[in-house]
């Protein structure tokens, strides 16, 4: 952000040709510059509120450890038993999904589909799978169930808690964090020679730079999945991948003679629909064979049995997302036959939702457990830090010019063209990009046709002759 990008020790040298250099460096430093000191207060809010939503998984297993872990140590109950019993907590609602204990100590949750609660929210109720006591009830949104403390901080992060006109921010920090990491970086790999005073604005940028560089692989990456989730460019990202069918499989629950399929589960899952519900009173007793089926098709311990909404409909046992979780698999299973329907497997998805769905989990902090939580909260102080070592450098500057317009005339006309295109094509697929950068090209351009004016007065008005008049 700062107006000066430095070298970090023994980067990589180039062989531009001295004019195309200055000049590249020179447009390079304006856009770093200026999209820099007008988009770091909103990259500070996205850091602040990324960093409290990092920990957000890890915190909330303490703050809810009555509801969603238990010390009974014994023999199990039924999963059908257990849901008779949170059914006794909300008799007036339907069941329509349950998830086992990932491990010895956990409770079991039972979801049902409230009416008063909102988009991908359920109701679920924690109950000991020993004691059949009933630990909790609280509302959980999508499915990597998060409980009020870890939804509240989602929406922070995401909106400000201003719906859709508060995502706009976010999409904006998003759209324009990329351009100025690769801005700084250009200018660090080009001014490799021009090292930085020790002392006063000198030392600030030095800092700058080197925290700055140090973590932009992690800020591209964020950058890249959290416009998956934004207004416009997001819904540009879903339309171009149903083009490519790079999106994740559905997964076949239709039986013999019916035609039914679940929703995928894919990348978006995590702050998406919970799935299908309805009235699922008659299937609860058939819960514990449909696990039991999904274990023989492979699936492992951590899922969640969605009950079938309508008779044509197989049980869905989906591998939750969790930590170390690299390939959540999915199956329809049917107890009433005895029959594996059908088997989503993550490895027969495509490259690019693969991707996908693991970068989602990594951006949210669950995919490494901890240690992925740790990274983020690590990676948003330091972008605070180098955010405000931007802001002290640009004061540290005060009263001096800042940098000079006309980087964008001076380079060779092909790239200009190259660069031009390649602007279009992004502005036009990312918006909140676009005619902000349409914009700052605009004004650059005017800056410099009125500074080369003011320099052909200059000019002219030096060649004049000075005219003396005398009078009597």
């Amino acid at each position: 952000m700062s107006d000066t990008v430095v070298s970090t020790p023994a980067p990589p040298t180039t062989s531009l040709p001295p004019s195309t250099r200055t000049a590249t460096i020179r447009m390079l430093h304006r856009l770093h510059f200026y999209a820099g000191v007008v988009v770091a207060p909103f990259l500070l809010i996205a850091a602040v509120t990324g960093a409290l939503y990092a920990l957000a998984p890890s915190v909330e297993s303490l703050v809810y450890r009555h509801e969603l872990h238990t010390d009974s140590t014994g023999q199990a109950h039924s999963l059908a038993d257990q849901i008779d019993a949170a059914r006794k907590v909300r008799p007036e609602l339907p069941v329509v999904a349950v998830r086992p204990p990932a491990s010895s100590g956990d409770t079991t949750a039972v979801m049902f589909s409230d009416p008063t609660l909102g988009d991908s929210e359920r109701r679920a109720v924690f109950v000991d799978p020993v004691t059949l006591e009933t630990r909790g009830d609280l509302p959980v949104y999508g499915s990597a169930n998060a409980l009020p403390m870890r939804q509240w901080l989602d929406r922070l992060h995401r909106d400000l808690h201003l719906g859709e006109p508060g995502r706009l921010y976010s999409e904006f920090a998003a759209s324009w964090l990329w351009v100025i990491v690769l801005a700084g970086l250009g200018l660090w790999f080009l001014r490799s020679r021009r090292a930085p005073g020790r002392r006063g604005r000198g030392r600030t940028v030095r800092r700058h730079a080197l925290i700055g560089v140090w973590i932009s692989v992690v800020l591209l990456f964020l950058s890249a999945t959290g416009l998956t989730w934004s207004t416009y460019a997001g819904e540009n990202v879903t339309n171009l991948r149903a083009a490519l069918n790079w999106n994740a499989p559905s997964t076949d629950t239709a039986l013999p003679g019916s035609a039914a399929k679940a929703p995928a589960g894919g990348e978006h899952a995590g702050h998406g629909a919970a799935g299908p519900v309805g009235d699922t009173s008659g299937a609860i007793a058939q819960v514990d064979a449909a696990v039991a089926l999904a274990r023989s098709a492979g699936l492992g311990d951590g899922v969640e049995v969605t009950l079938p909404s309508d008779p044509g409909t197989a049980y869905t046992v989906a591998e939750t997302r969790r930590a170390w979780q690299f390939s959540p698999d999915t199956a329809a299973v049917d107890p009433a036959t005895d029959t594996v329907v059908s088997v989503n497997r993550f490895a027969d998805w495509p490259v690019a939702a693969q991707l996908a769905n693991l970068g989602i989990a990594l951006h949210m902090g669950l995919l490494f457990g901890v240690a992925n939580q740790i990274l983020l909260f690590a990676v948003m102080i330091a972008l605070i830090v180098v955010i405000v070592l931007g802001y002290r450098a640009w004061w540290q500057r005060r009263g001096r010019r800042a940098p000079a317009a006309g980087g964008l005339r001076a380079v060779p006309w092909p790239v200009s063209i190259g660069l031009i295109a390649v602007a279009v094509t992004v502005g036009w697929f990312v918006p909140l990009l676009g005619w902000p950068l349409l914009a700052f090209v605009v004004l650059d351009l005017m800056i410099q046709r009125a500074a080369r004016a003011k320099a052909a007065k200059t000019s002219t008005d030096a060649s004049q002759p000075m005219h003396l008049s005398v009078t009597d």
